[in-house]
């Protein structure tokens, strides 16, 4: 196992927008338009990496767009710090948050009316958690207005990330109290994408869909310094994870890149640690190289630009 920190990490702050895109992209909110007919034309200004600054950033990435079914405890600071809150990756219905009868609090990471700033929204209902009794249900409200983001409400402490099998956690071990959430809980359990968290490597995901499996890793480099080091690798074939593996494309997500390859469907995700970990040393020594591309590093370049796709 390598015990090598990430090089380059961005230092972009938590309050970075947009800047610099080009205008007929799509837009990084992920509403499918081009950047200047949706943030781009003039409206508020997207924050397109909201989780900067905040400790495990591509956890947090990762458990927005790409796990399906996981929890990790927040550690709030000040006078909220002795307060139980988890962060989930869906809570029933896409509700906001909840809390449970004696005090705990679930906070939902993937919900459907996202704002500018996803930080803002997710410690906008971290807020009405805690000012909420005991065994409230919290739906979905108007966008928040100005206010506390998440970086203004944790702690520096890593998320310590658990992925489920399925969506039993939103009962704690009770019976389902209503038939809506029955109902939720059944439709959610079937759609189940089964994900692993490869230990030793930050948010880097095995998944399964059907018979096809993958690896998916956020990773915590600026768009256009990640792109280099990946052509570099991909000039002298070593973009793999090896024998039978392939680079399939990367996700776009909330300001930074999700390489993704395509894996043997047989093999356990245990299998992928150490290759993961053998490119991660690869990738952290061109990112070290600098300088220009080569011809044939920028026509792989090219080539890794053509096949990423923009969730965020």
């Amino acid at each position: 196992m390598s015990s090598r920190k990430p090089a380059r990490r961005s230092t972009a702050v938590s309050s970075t927008v947009t800047d610099g895109i080009n205008p007929r992209q799509p837009c990084p909110c992920g509403s499918g338009k081009r950047y200047k007919s949706c943030h781009g034309g003039g409206g508020s200004a997207l924050v397109t990496r909201p989780f900067a600054g905040l400790a495990s950033e591509c956890d947090w990435i990762a458990l927005r767009e790409l796990v399906p079914a996981g929890t990790a405890p927040l550690h709030l600071t000040g006078e909220y710090a002795d307060r139980e809150v988890m962060l989930a990756t869906v809570l029933p219905m896409a509700l906001p948050a909840l809390t449970r009868a004696d005090g705990r609090i679930l906070v939902g990471l993937q919900v459907g009316n996202s704002g500018d700033d996803v930080s803002r929204d997710v410690a906008a209902a971290v807020l009405r958690a805690l000012a909420a009794e005991p065994g409230t249900t919290l739906p979905p409200e108007g966008q928040p207005g100005d206010g506390p983001r998440l970086q203004d409400l944790l702690s520096e402490e890593p998320l310590e990330v658990t992925v489920h099998e399925d969506f039993a956690f939103w009962l704690d071990g009770a019976e389902a109290g209503s038939a809506d959430v029955a109902a939720a809980l059944e439709q959610a359990n079937a759609a189940v994408m089964p994900t692993v968290r490869l230990p030793g490597l930050e948010a880097a995901y095995w998944c399964q869909l059907g018979d096809k499996a993958h690896l998916r890793w956020v990773l915590p480099y600026e768009e256009d310094v990640l792109l280099d080091a990946l052509a570099r690798l991909s000039a002298v074939g070593s973009l793999d994870l090896g024998e039978g593996t392939r680079y399939a494309g990367s996700f776009r997500a909330h300001g930074v890149l999700a390489p993704v390859w395509d894996l043997p469907k047989d093999a356990p995700a245990s299998q992928w640690e150490a290759p993961a970990s053998a490119f991660g040393d690869r990738l952290a020594t061109v990112l070290d190289a600098g300088g220009a591309l080569s011809d044939a590093e920028r026509r792989a370049r090219a080539g890794l630009r053509g096949r990423q796709l923009t969730l965020r």
